[in-house]
């Protein structure tokens, strides 16, 4: 009887845990992905890692997504062949880590402040802000200076700690 205890508690656990891995960031907060919002600043306040989704809305047609480089970021520059989304609420899961750069290609979006460069962790840690050349345009993010900081205060431990507690707690009773 108690290994079916435990088969069912590991089972939920299971199930549970790999939404407590992932976050889903709606681009720019309730601000969205729209102008005179500053992309920079929202992004330093996240903490990004392989697994979690960015979420851009906006209404179609005002404005797009375009996947780019390092380099298309700071220059504004719409790669050859780029397949912009418009839907309006493009969902993009972020699976791989490192920089990871987009851009609006609707006008001059992009030179009004319309993208987002951000860090991708493999594991959890925070954000660093961006890093600038001496000529003032962003050219990458440094990585996080320790991938352990701040693990114990985040919710993400948090739900490890209550899944592993309620585990225990169905095999005890």
């Amino acid at each position: 009887m108690a290994y079916w205890k435990i088969l069912v508690a590991l089972a939920i656990f299971a199930v549970a845990f790999p939404s407590t891995l992932a976050t889903q960031w709606t681009v720019g907060g309730s601000a969205e992905w729209n102008l005179n919002v500053s992309y920079v600043e929202w992004a330093a306040k996240q903490t990004f890692v392989v697994g979690d989704s960015l979420v851009f809305n906006y209404k179609p047609g005002t404005h797009n997504v375009i996947k780019v480089s390092v380099p298309d970021y700071v220059s504004c520059t719409i790669p050859v062949g780029a397949v912009p989304l418009t839907t309006g609420d493009d969902v993009i899961q972020l699976q791989t880590p490192g920089n990871h750069s987009y851009i609006c290609g609707i006008s001059n979006h992009c030179t009004l402040g319309m993208r987002l460069l951000i860090f991708v962790s493999g594991e959890a840690s925070p954000s660093p802000a961006p890093s600038s050349t001496s000529g003032g345009g962003i050219t990458e993010l440094a990585p996080p200076p320790s991938a352990a900081t701040g693990i114990i205060a985040s919710w993400k431990c948090h739900a490890w700690v209550v899944g592993v507690f309620s585990i225990l707690m169905m095999i005890m009773a």
